[in-house]
């Protein structure tokens, strides 16, 4: 029977520090071959990792994959996990769709880039301004360098310097958006490393859902874009309040300020993102990460009088250093991987499938929650969705890391790793692929009640 109330959140993180300990013995006890690489740190790589906030998954080392397929991993010591992170958005359509697979097989012996277009450029370009409604395109490699190229453009399009984004966005290594808002201030989040300059200075930070903040910071037409995620996605998921969409798209144009809509994370919502789905006017829009099936790929797009801003005449002296575009971008294996997911992956028929199994994910876990009376909440768009430690949906930044229970996020993500199920390493963000079934999303589920069921009676013995 659950409690009649339930232990307080102090004495639920305490639990879950000590549960901590038993799950992680467990992982390093079923991993020797994982174990073993982790300790010859120092061999190469900075942290015995390519990346090096790889080693900031809440595992004692990371898990090291050997293969993955459809919604499915496979690591060296044997052990099958149910993918429901998927390379935080770049699979969420599955490891490899056989689509991208064919592409790549067929580019292999083709030539990879050259730094021209393929004719695959006179199929993709129509694809993009029918799927997300900007009529200009342009491809980069990254949703980061799609970012940066994108404010870049914004400043040359309006003459103005300065940019806006809402305190605890996620534009990935954009330096201007790496701010906080504290006691008021935007300021450069503590954890930069080596910043040339302050970001703070050409940046100014307000609240998600404070219509009437972003008004005042509009009001000194200074402000060359907002970059905006539709939903918030970085500190927790904050979703939009009812009409503030309106209200941001309205006010920006009053102040003759551009809007960008970053697509990073939303793109889970549905067919065209966010953007399409709730009939978004952005002026730019960003899009990353699972575009090209997981070939790194990211697109920015953009209205005529953006695009007016790259394509102004110039000194036919200076060679094209606009500080927009790398050599890699928009290369022949983009293109083929970029036309085979618009056209046989990103589809109607995926959507349905995400959404089927988020349903299943969404409803399991609030029925734990409910059956256990935790002040907790489900929060989603479209087949993402995590558990939010607060009982009603989080209305901004502030919000969320009041909210925020780091070691019970912790415990979840181990004992869900140690049953068989892996979720994003950031708040524990779920996500759906078309290729995960209903039995894998009722496998997710039993496993989170599990993990709960345990950590609550652990914390009603303190």
């Amino acid at each position: 029977m659950p409690p009649s109330a339930p232990p307080a959140r102090d004495v639920l993180a305490d639990a879950a520090r000590r549960l901590h300990a038993v799950e992680a013995s467990r992982f390093v006890h079923g991993r020797p071959k994982a174990a073993a690489l982790d300790a010859r740190r120092g061999a190469g790589f900075v942290g015995n990792v390519p990346l090096h906030w790889m080693r900031d998954w809440p595992t004692p080392f990371p898990v090291v994959v050997e293969r993955a397929e459809g919604a499915r991993l496979v690591d060296i010591d044997g052990h099958a996990l149910v993918d429901f992170c998927l390379g935080d958005t770049g699979a969420m359509f599955g490891h490899t769709p056989a689509p991208i697979a064919r592409a790549l097989a067929a580019r292999a012996t083709g030539g990879l880039t050259a730094m021209l277009p393929t004719a695959d450029a006179a199929v993709v370009g129509p694809l993009l301004a029918a799927l997300f409604g900007l009529p200009h395109w342009q491809v980069a490699t990254t949703a980061s360098d799609a970012n940066r190229f994108a404010l870049r453009l914004a400043r040359a399009a309006t003459g103005r310097g300065k940019i806006l984004v809402f305190d605890g966005c996620y534009h990935g290594a954009v330096d201007e958006t790496l701010v906080d808002l504290v006691d008021g201030r935007t300021v450069a989040r503590k954890s930069l490393l080596g910043q040339a300059f302050d970001p703070a200075a050409a940046t100014v930070a307000v609240p998600f859902n404070d219509v009437a903040a972003l008004e005042r910071a509009l009001s000194a037409h200074d402000v060359a874009c907002v970059i905006a995620e539709p939903v918030m996605t970085n500190c927790s998921m904050i979703l939009p309040e009812p009409g503030f969409h309106d209200a941001l798209r309205r006010l920006t144009r009053t102040a003759g300020t551009l809007l960008l809509v970053d697509e990073t994370h939303t793109l889970s919502t549905g067919l065209g993102g966010y953007t399409a789905v709730h009939r978004l006017e952005p002026d730019i829009l960003v899009v990353g990460k699972a575009v090209a099936g997981g070939v790194p790929t990211s697109l920015f797009g953009m209205s005529d009088a953006v695009a007016a801003a790259m394509t102004a005449e110039r000194d036919p002296e200076e060679h094209g250093y606009s500080g927009i575009g790398t050599t890699l971008s928009g290369s022949a294996l983009q293109l083929a991987c970029l036309r085979a997911c618009l056209e046989e992956v990103m589809t109607a028929e995926a959507y349905a499938a995400m959404n089927d199994g988020a349903d299943i994910v969404e409803a399991g876990f609030a029925e734990t929650i409910a059956r256990f009376g935790l002040p907790w909440h489900v929060a989603r768009v479209g087949a993402r969705l995590e558990v939010v430690f607060a009982p009603e949906p989080l209305r901004n930044a502030a919000e969320a890391r009041a909210a925020a229970l780091p070691a019970v996020e912790r415990l979840l993500h181990l004992g869900l790793v140690n049953r068989g199920f892996l979720l994003t390493p950031f708040h524990n963000m779920v996500l759906v692929s078309p290729a995960t079934t209903a039995a894998e999303a009722d496998g997710l589920v039993a496993a989170f009640a599990d993990i709960v069921g345990t950590l609550v009676a652990g914390g009603n013995e303190e």
